[in-house]
């Protein structure tokens, strides 16, 4: 499954999730689609003509071209996402706080998006770490559960199809 980090830039929510066998879906990979693309003379402060039009799917043209801007990036993890991992309350040296509006407004549509998502504290003792750190291995097991029930639902129907034909 492809899980949302939030913040998007966390390497170890993102290692976390990798490691349970999930695809993590952090700002890095969408980045470097937009650093690596020949179309961009001086990567990343250049922006393709689609850049504004995608941003403004996601939020109103009265709204600041940085938010605008930025959800442009955020956008397609949002939309791409089968489930999220959201971190609150974090200090501002774990993931990006570039702007409070974007942040906001990310998570909006994570929770609009009606997928499994776990809203978690940031930790400030050993003891809530260990917590935290249980919470998300959890979430991530009953997702993988999800699914496999889901992917067995699926293939009794098929065969069910295939028995009545």
């Amino acid at each position: 499954m492809k899980i949302a980090v939030f913040p998007p830039n966390s390497l170890i929510l993102a290692d976390m999730v990798e490691r349970r066998g999930h695809e993590p879906l952090v700002i890095q990979k969408e980045i470097r689609k937009k650093v690596t693309d020949p179309e961009i003379d001086s990567p990343p402060f250049n922006i393709t003509e689609e850049e504004p039009i995608k941003g403004l799917k996601y939020a109103a043209i009265e709204v600041p071209s940085g938010v605008r801007g930025r959800m442009a990036i955020f956008g397609p993890i949002i939309d791409e996402a089968d489930a999220a991992i959201i971190m609150e309350d974090a200090p501002y040296g774990f993931g990006c706080i570039g702007c409070a509006r974007t942040n906001e407004l990310s998570m909006y549509f994570l929770r609009k998006r009606g997928i499994p998502v776990l809203e978690i504290h940031y930790p400030e003792t050993r003891e809530e770490t260990m917590e935290v750190v249980n919470k998300i291995n959890t979430f991530l097991e009953e997702l993988e559960n999800s699914d496999e029930t889901e992917e067995y639902e699926e293939s009794l129907k098929v065969k069910t199809e295939e028995q009545g034909e």
